[in-house]
């Protein structure tokens, strides 16, 4: 089968497919982030545009890569803009001393958990 463009229109089980999640997943993040609204043709058949799926990437990070709750990536992304891109702008302002990445909070984490594992 062949690619389809970055511009094309996606499908829920395409998308499911692609997050690696199942299609309900999808719908209940519709109900839960009202920044999400794909298009619905007949019989309520859902239509991802590129700007759906930049979303929906996003959303699938927020929770599975950086642990935020369902509510707390509602207010990250109403805060930060549904559109805004994660990645950090070269001409952006550099972090505060006391920002630290994710890496480096997972690795506290493990640290912890090995410590807590050999009490």
């Amino acid at each position: 089968m062949t690619e389809k463009s970055a511009d094309a229109f996606r499908t829920i089980g395409e998308m499911a497919e692609a997050l690696g999640v199942r299609t309900h997943i999808l719908r209940y993040w519709e109900e839960q982030f009202p920044m999400l609204k794909p298009l619905t043709r007949a019989g309520g058949r859902r239509l991802y545009r590129p700007e759906d799926v930049a979303l929906l990437q996003r959303i699938h990070r927020l929770l599975h890569s950086e642990g935020y709750t369902i509510k707390g990536a509602r207010k990250f992304l109403a805060a930060n803009g549904a559109k805004a891109t994660s990645a950090r702008k070269a001409d952006a302002a550099p972090a505060s001393d006391a920002t630290m990445d994710i890496g480096a909070l997972r690795a506290v984490r493990n640290r912890l958990n090995a410590a807590l594992q050999a009490a």
